[in-house]
């Protein structure tokens, strides 16, 4: 039986794996088209990306008990691969955070304040799942709006995900025999 914390350790994984697949694709749009406004929720593919990092922040703070000042929609990075890798940063830094949790952790609830100062207690499963579903809800605004730019899109979906670790583990195990 899988424990929560190994879930979410596997569902962090897949958001930064999930965010490399995404941004292979971006990678081909031009600066211009990834800021261009398209009616998303932050205008363009490369607000919603700033988007995830700003959200990313705010509930790794919240997770760790620290205040946060951050707006949702707060522009942290105007340079594509600075956001990207900032994206990066901060999906590992919160999943070597988590590793270092005990279990028990997973099954506590969080306190904290939101930005209009409104108390709000949560378990910490829920907010971690919040965490991950927010992350494919706003990959899935991006890709499909990416698709209408002419982006390719990979598949994003976790089952994909979980297959290349399996074939990842498998061809480790047969170079390690060999």
């Amino acid at each position: 039986m899988i424990t929560w914390k190994n879930h979410f350790l596997y569902l962090v994984d897949y958001q930064h794996w999930a965010n490399d697949k995404l941004f292979e694709c971006l990678d081909k749009l031009s600066d211009e088209a990834r800021k261009r406004d398209e009616g998303l929720f932050f205008k363009s593919i490369h607000g919603t990306a700033n988007h995830l990092l700003v959200n990313n922040q705010l509930w790794f703070g919240r997770l760790k008990g620290e205040a946060q000042e951050s707006r949702s929609d707060q522009q942290l990075h105007e340079e594509w691969r600075e956001l990207k890798q900032a994206l990066r940063q901060t999906v590992r830094h919160t999943q070597h955070w988590l590793q270092a949790q005990p279990p028990e952790f997973f099954e506590g609830e969080l306190h904290f304040h939101s930005g209009s100062g409104m108390e709000h207690v949560n378990w910490v499963h829920d907010v971690l799942t919040h965490f991950a579903t927010h992350y494919a809800h706003h990959r899935g605004q991006i890709a499909a709006i990416a698709t209408k730019l002419g982006a390719p899109i990979p598949e994003m979906d976790f089952i994909y995900y979980r297959r290349d670790m399996q074939d990842s583990l498998a061809n480790s195990r047969f170079s390690a025999a060999g």
